[in-house]
Parts: C-alpha cells; sequence; structure tokens
C-alpha cells in the first residue's frame, strides 16, 4: 500500500508542472527582427513580388550561360548526358515520355529566375549576380523561341510576360467534385446473400489466346505500317526556297543574327576555318561529309558515302530538325522551329559562304 500512494505522490508532482504552466509562455527566444525575417523572405512570386532591380539580355544571358551552365545543360539548354534539357519539348506533353523543360512545362517564370538564383551554378549556387541571372532566364527564353535575340528581361517588364504553359496547370479539386461519388459507407454485415461467380476471365477476353512472340509480330507490323504513311507525309513537304541574287539585305542581315546559335562551333565567310564543326562555306550543292581534314561522325560518313548532298530540301530539313534529318548526328543542337529562321539562315550562308 505504502509502494502505491509513492508512485501516486511521483505522478502528481510530475504532472503539476504541466497543469500549471501549460498555457503559460516559456519565456525562451524573442520577436524576430525585421532584417532577420527579410533574410528568409526569398522566394519570387508569379507577379514579380521580390524580384531585386536588374535586367539582362538574351544575348549578354548566351555569354553567361555558356560560360555558367553549358557544361551540364549544353551550349544550346539541350542538356549534356542526363543533365536536364531546358529547351524544346513543345507538343510532347501528352506523350508517354514528355519533354519537360522550361518551354514546354513550366507555368511561371518566377521560379525559373528563384532557382537559378538560389541555386545554380551547380557547385557554385548563389554566386550569380541579379543582372546574370535576368541574362540567363532571358536566355532560356530565346532558346525556347519565346523572345528574339534583343529582348531584355528586367523587374518592371518581368510580370508581363507570360509563359507557354501558363494555362496548362488546372487547380485540384478533386477532394471536392469527384471523392464523394466514389465514397460510400462500407457495408459491415448481411451485404449479399450469396456469393456466385457471373462471368469467367475466358469469356470476358481478359486471357489472351495469342503467344507472346504472335503479340510481338502484331506490334511491330502495326509500328511498320503507322511509320509508312508519315515517311509519305514526309515526302511531299515542299521546302522553302531561298533565292539568292533575290535575298533582301534584311533577310540576310536576320539570318546573320540568327547564325550566332551556330557560330559556337562553325565558321562562314573568307576566313571560315573548320572547328569543332565544320566549315559553312559553298554548303548548297555540296556534298554532306565531304570537307578535307574534318572529322566526321559516322552518321555523316555514311550520308557522304550514299552520296547525299546539301540540296535546299536537304538543308531545310537539317536546319529544323538535325537529329531526325540525319539520324546518329553527334550535333547537340535542337534545330531552328520558325521557318522565317530557316530562310534568314539559308539566305546569310549564300551571301556570306559563296
Amino acid at each position: 500500500m505504502l509502494k502505491c500512494l509513492k508512485l501516486f505522490w511521483a505522478a502528481a508532482v510530475l504532472v503539476l508542472p504541466v497543469t500549471v504552466f501549460a498555457g503559460d509562455k516559456l519565456g525562451l527566444g524573442r520577436a524576430a527582427l525585421p532584417e532577420e525575417i527579410a533574410a528568409w523572405d526569398v522566394d519570387i512570386r508569379p507577379n514579380g513580388a521580390g524580384l531585386p532591380a536588374g535586367s539582362g539580355d538574351a544575348l549578354y544571358g548566351e555569354e553567361v550561360f555558356a560560360d555558367k551552365c553549358a557544361s551540364c545543360h549544353g551550349d544550346f539548354a539541350e542538356g549534356v548526358d542526363n543533365w536536364p534539357v531546358l529547351a524544346g519539348g513543345f507538343g510532347t506533353l501528352g506523350d508517354k515520355d514528355p519533354v519537360k523543360t522550361v518551354g514546354s512545362y513550366w507555368p511561371y517564370l518566377s521560379t525559373v529566375w528563384d532557382y537559378v538564383n538560389r541555386s545554380m551554378p551547380f557547385g557554385e549556387a548563389q554566386s550569380l549576380s541579379a543582372d546574370e541571372v535576368y541574362a540567363i532566364v532571358a536566355y532560356m527564353l530565346y532558346s525556347n523561341d519565346l523572345v528574339d535575340e534583343d529582348f531584355v528581361l528586367s523587374d518592371t517588364n518581368f510580370a508581363e510576360f507570360e509563359m507557354h504553359n501558363a494555362r496548362g496547370f488546372v487547380v485540384d479539386d478533386r477532394p471536392e467534385t469527384e471523392y464523394a461519388l466514389w465514397r460510400s459507407e462500407p457495408c459491415m454485415q448481411n451485404c449479399k446473400d450469396r456469393v456466385e461467380i457471373t462471368m469467367r476471365a475466358s469469356i470476358l477476353d481478359v486471357t489472351p489466346d495469342e503467344t507472346a512472340a504472335e503479340s510481338t509480330e502484331k506490334s511491330e507490323a502495326a509500328e511498320v505500317a503507322a511509320a509508312a504513311p508519315a515517311a509519305e507525309k514526309e515526302a511531299v513537304v515542299s521546302p522553302a526556297v531561298v533565292d539568292e541574287a533575290a535575298a533582301s539585305p534584311e533577310l540576310v542581315a536576320a539570318g546573320k543574327k540568327v547564325f550566332r546559335k551556330c557560330k559556337a562551333c562553325h565558321q562562314v565567310g573568307p576566313k571560315a576555318k573548320s572547328r569543332s564543326g565544320p566549315h559553312l562555306n559553298n554548303i548548297l550543292g555540296r556534298g554532306i561529309g565531304t570537307i578535307d581534314g574534318f572529322r566526321y561522325s559516322k552518321a555523316f560518313k555514311k550520308a557522304a558515302e550514299a552520296g547525299q548532298v546539301w540540296d535546299m530540301a536537304q538543308l531545310v530539313s537539317f536546319l529544323a530538325n538535325p537529329k531526325k534529318s540525319i539520324k546518329g548526328t553527334k550535333m547537340s543542337f535542337s534545330g531552328l522551329k520558325k521557318e522565317k529562321d530557316i530562310d534568314a539562315i539559308i539566305a546569310y550562308l549564300n551571301a556570306e559562304g559563296a
């Protein structure tokens, strides 16, 4: 009995402080100072709230990107190895394997700026100035053909820019609109008079009759049949024709600007030399993979052996989608999305590299 009383009073002593002080402040810490709150309040909102003053254009952003980002993300934001692709992917979000990039997927520009500012470059996070971040983001937009190369992004026009996929997201209202339709109180007793088999799997056709090999053969046949119309469709595409004599100075000047996407690897003009890519002088009518002394990839060597030529159709096709035009090419450039850019760069190559 005495032992029980001792345990009772010990428990009472332990509970007593909780009862007395539970509603009182603990007397620890202090209110955060405004500057301490500001140090944590660093996120950028979709309306531009929180942005620092600054600006940067796509051309300067290309320089910073090449120096700080290209080792992982590629010179053209196409991604290196398994590092994230930042450009392209338009029209793929409904595919089985969508390409989610800054251009195709991200709904808000603020998250791009915020992430680059806080977490990039890899290994040197928060080493960029505000102007450099603005410039890098502007270059990403340019790489996705969302702005022109002279576009300047700043804290004053930031909120005005709407991303390509800004309207591609919806508020998840399933808890209110759907959940109630699929929920009911579970039956716990007297739920069914008897249990019986109503249908067999073989009758429902959920058990396949064909073997795995037969299924594979059908699948391959379907793929071949589907590919044939696509090939026929591609064959009838008529490429844009750029007449060198008729090319306007404005078109050539526009092509010179577009060529900035290529000059990291290629040269054109009287003093042009092959670099990481072959020079592009006299390209129209030239055999593919025929520049002496340049080390071509296997894909280009194969094209050369087949006698393929850089005619207008082949050049337009390659500029639009290099990897599709010459399968196996090692060139990382993803292609020009705008027909006017293709026309312009061909006019420039004709004028400068003839």
